[in-house]
Order: C-alpha cells, then structure tokens, then sequence
C-alpha cells in the first residue's frame, strides 16, 4: 500500500478511537446473567449489508434473554454512505462506522464480524454488487465465518426477492443463503477445514421480515417472538437497550427514542424446518448437547447459590466448573468458548481489576516505551503469585492485600514485532469493490487484536492467566479520566497538506508537504526527485541541516 496512504489511515484511527473506553466493570446483577449464560449452548448469526442494517433489538433480545451467542455479520463497513458528522467519505468514513458498530455491540451484547466486501456507494441490482464485490471472494468470508462460528440458525435481515431495495441488501440475502449450503459441503473451499474448523450445516435459515414504511413483509402465519420483554437484570426493555445501541450510529444520524412495550419481530423460513416454538427448535442448548451432564449440575448449583452481595463466594465453584470443562475430549468449539466465559467470570466475581497503560498515546516502532502494570484486589480472597507479561518479558509483582494494589513501571522495547497501527484490511489495498486480506487468520475480525499485557496470579491458591489491552491513559480537566488505545507509529511522517490537487496535462503543480517526527531526531539530508519549487524550478536534491522535531 502507499505509504503516505497507510500513515494517513494511522491518523484516522487515532481519530475514530477517541471514545474513551473505560474498562468494563461488572454488576453483580450483570454477573449473574452471565453466569446464566454459561448454561446455553445456542447460537444465532445474523446477517446483513451494512452497518446500522442489523435489528439491535433482536440481537440484544437473543443475547441476554435467550442466552445465545448472537452475531451480527456485516457485508460491508458501510464505506459508501452518508456522514452527518464530518467530512469523511470512502474508506475513511468506514473506519468510522466499524467503530460505531462495534460500540453498537458493547451495549446490546451481540459479536461482530465483516466480509472483505467494499461498500462502493448505492447499487441498481444484486448482480451489479455481486460482480463489483467478487462473489467467490466474498462467499469464501461468509461461508469461513459460519464454520468458525458454528450458527444453530441463520437470520438475514433482507430477502433474495428485492424487497430490500438497496443492491447490497439483497446480495447480502443470496450470500447467505448460498453459504448456508457450502458451509457443510467438504467441497466447498476445503482449505479452510483446518485446526478446529469443520464443515457446518445451521439447522434453518430464516428472514427477519420487517415493516419499513411502504414495504410490509410481514404476515401474521410467519413464526412470531416478543422481543420487546423486560430484563430486571439489566434494567431496561430490550427496546431500551436497542435505542441505546442504535444511537452509536451518529455519522448515519440515526439516534432513536427508547421503546417499551411489546415489540413483535416476524420471520419467514428459508431454508430447513420452520420453527414453532422457539428460534431454535429441535435444538439441544443445554451441556447435554456435548453429553456434559456434570456441567450442567456443577453450574446448576453455582446459580442458585450465587450470593448476589457477595460474588467472590462463586469463586471456588467456577475453578471447579473450569477443571470439569477442561477434561472434555473431542469437543473444541464450545469448550474453548465456555472456558474463555469462566475465566472473564472468575475475575469479575473475584473483584480484581488489572490494567496495562501508558502515559503517551503514541509508541514508535523500534523505540521504548514506558508501562505502568497495576493489579487492584477489591476482595477479601487471597490474590498471590502475582506475574505480568510483555514481549516475552515476565515481570513479578508479588502480593496484594486486599482492598490494597500493587503497581510497577517498566520501560519496554517495542520491536518490530508489533507492527505499525494500521487497519489490517487495508495494508494491502483493495480491488475495485473488495480489500485485498491475503491472512485468512483475519477473516470476519471485525479489527485488529489490542496490544495485550498477561497478567496471572493465584486466587486462593487456583492458578488463573488473562489478558488485558495495553491502553494510553489519561485526565481530561473536563471528562475525567479516559482510556484510548495505544497506537504504534513510524519514526518520521512526510504528507501532503493539500488532500486534492488539479492539473492540466503536463502541468506542473507546487506540493506543499509537512514533515512530521514521533520522536526526537536529527534531518540532515532530505533527498526529494522529480519536484520542483516555488519558482517552479526543478529540484533534484534539497539538504537541510541541523533540522530538528520535538514529540508535540
């Protein structure tokens, strides 16, 4: 890719990560619900275009009422639409509206996921986005993302029929549709059956008929749910809840009211039996799906006699749970999901909060950094062996009393390993209407992996590992304190202050360019060819010495 290109794509996501992002605390009510969580083995994949396309009240609804793990899988970063809040257009606004759909996620509780599809602007017909994507290319991401994620049932937002309207729409329909069956075709792109992907057939495929004003698709003989019931847990209807998430979506200025009350969503059978009384009918959800009847007792009785006042008591329950879960052979997929869940649990229930952070937002690549490491026990469990990780270095924080922390401060090398902060579906460009992902480790991440910090201890003597994202911290006098993430940056910049420049043919132009250091150093040579100055003379080489740039 471009170099100048690449580094104004770091800028950007300098600029679209500027909400904070506290690390999350967990109620105990929020932990409980969780807890419930760890007893369903359901999942639902929903699909669509765009971002804002998804039904924020149907995946906050399967997410926390039904337990299910629930995703929203996006064609497109939406690229191609409107933005009320800047300048942004293309790519640059896609940036945006990935990080508007993922805080969309964090409110409802759904996953996110994406095709390498490029959102070109509006399109006539599924055929002209088919084309213009690369089917093959495209059908390959959605058919890779259902075997990884192993969906029980499929739900498009938009039908094959047209009734979308928006060429986008109705070939994200046929995509899905087209994946529901090559998904569980060993024939169908067979080098992905690799590790602990497997071919997968989801037990329906359904349409989330919808009402949007002149166009209803719904019928009262369609399969029927109120997603709109209240959740005590959380506090709010699921109508509450999908307000709050579809607000995120500020450059497409879709900020809604809160709605409560009873909210009917239809669906129509594609694909596979119609359900009658659940979405997921003639599926097993329970641990006796895998034949895990002993989880399912273990965890039974860890809910009901969870103390709401006090969570740490689940503690030595969950490393129980855990050390049954960890015995189970021939069963990866929902085995690693559940020990990921117990683990996330474990430390919430046990009130340790832990981060890794920085005082400067930006880190050059090859140069050092310095890391403040801080574990804080908020329990009366007994918190030992404390350790934390950082490229291939352990560092030993001891022992922490409780309502006491322990902290530390390293200065750390960032070595190339970590790689410039740019968005990995574009360090390689793009073909007309798709991103160039060579890495199919990639595929549907919805961006790149934080840099993480490992952190593991002992609580009550049960050895625990987990990992939390590096992140630049600071004090706004206005907001308070806030969290970014850390970006790594090249040592020196060079970009045109001018985004567009026209010409006649032949014509020379004066580009202005402003040079930018991360770091202190010294320019004693800038060789520039083929340029000219302002005289419009021609400049083969230029030496400036004794040139000097500060961080600021």
């Amino acid at each position: 890719m471009n170099k100048i290109f690449r580094l104004i794509c770091i800028g950007l996501c300098l600029h679209v990560n500027a909400i904070a992002q506290t690390p999350k605390s967990y109620t105990s009510s929020e932990i409980l619900l969780q807890l419930k969580k760890l007893n369903v083995l359901g999942s639902v994949l929903y699909v669509a275009a765009h971002p804002d396309d998804e039904n924020t009240r149907l995946l906050a609804y399967l997410a926390n009422e039904k337990l299910y793990k629930t995703a929203y899988l996006s064609m497109t970063r939406g690229d191609g639409g409107q933005n009320l809040i800047g300048d942004e257009q293309g790519i640059d606004l896609g940036l945006i509206r990935t990080q508007e759909l993922l805080a969309a996620r964090r409110i409802d509780g759904a996953e996110q996921f994406f095709t390498r599809a490029y959102d070109f602007g509006f399109s006539k017909n599924p055929e002209e986005a088919l084309r213009i994507w690369n089917h093959d290319k495209i059908l390959y991401d959605v058919v890779k993302i259902i075997r990884m994620n192993r969906p029980d049932v499929i739900i498009c937002r938009f039908p094959t029929t047209g009734e979308g309207g928006h060429g986008h729409h109705t070939a994200s329909a046929i995509l899905a549709q087209e994946a529901y069956e090559a998904a569980a075709d060993a024939t169908k792109f067979p080098d992905q059956l690799t590790g602990n992907i497997t071919t997968w057939k989801a037990k329906r495929l359904l349409w989330n008929t919808f009402n949007f004003g002149s166009t209803n698709t719904q019928k009262e003989d369609q399969f029927k749910i109120d997603a709109g019931v209240y959740n005590p847990l959380l506090g709010k209807t699921y109508g509450e809840i999908a307000s709050l998430s579809r607000s995120q979506h500020e450059s497409q200025g879709f900020g809604v009211p809160a709605q409560r009350g009873a909210a009917i969503e239809y669906f129509a059978t594609i694909k596979g039996d119609a359900p009658v009384n659940e979405l997921l009918d003639g599926i097993n959800t329970t641990w006796n799906r895998i034949g895990q009847q002993d989880v399912s007792k273990t965890l039974d009785s860890i809910i009901s006699n969870y103390d709401i006042n006090s969570p740490e008591k689940s503690v030595k329950g969950l490393f129980y749970l855990q050390s049954l879960i960890e015995k189970i052979q021939d069963e990866n997929f929902w085995k690693q999901k559940k020990l990921n869940e117990i683990n996330q649990l474990i430390i919430a229930c046990s009130g340790i909060y832990a981060e890794a952070t920085t005082t400067e937002e930006k880190i050059v690549e090859n140069d050092s950094a310095t890391i403040n490491l801080n574990l804080f026990s908020r329990t009366k469990l007994n918190v030992t062996d404390i350790e934390a990780s950082f490229n291939q270095k352990v560092f030993s924080l001891g022992n922490v009393a409780s309502n006491k922390s322990v902290n530390q401060t390293k200065t750390i090398l960032f070595d190339g390993n970590h790689g410039l902060s740019e968005p990995y579906w574009l360090r390689y460009g793009k073909s007309e209407g798709s991103f160039n992902v060579p890495d199919t480790l990639f595929t549907g991440a919805p961006q790149n992996v934080p840099i993480e910090v490992e952190f593991s201890c002992k609580i009550d003597g049960q050895f625990i590992r987990f990992k939390k994202p590096l992140q630049f911290k600071y004090t706004d006098p206005v907001k308070g304190e806030y969290y970014q993430p850390v970006v790594v940056v090249p040592l020196l910049t060079i970009s045109p202050t001018t985004a567009i420049l026209v010409t006649s043919n032949d014509k020379q132009v004066s580009v202005k360019t402003t040079i930018n250091a991360f770091a202190k150093i010294n320019v004693s040579n800038i060789a520039l060819k083929n340029a000219v100055n302002e005289n419009n003379q021609p400049i083969e080489k230029e030496i400036t010495k004794d040139l000097f740039f500060n961080k600021n």
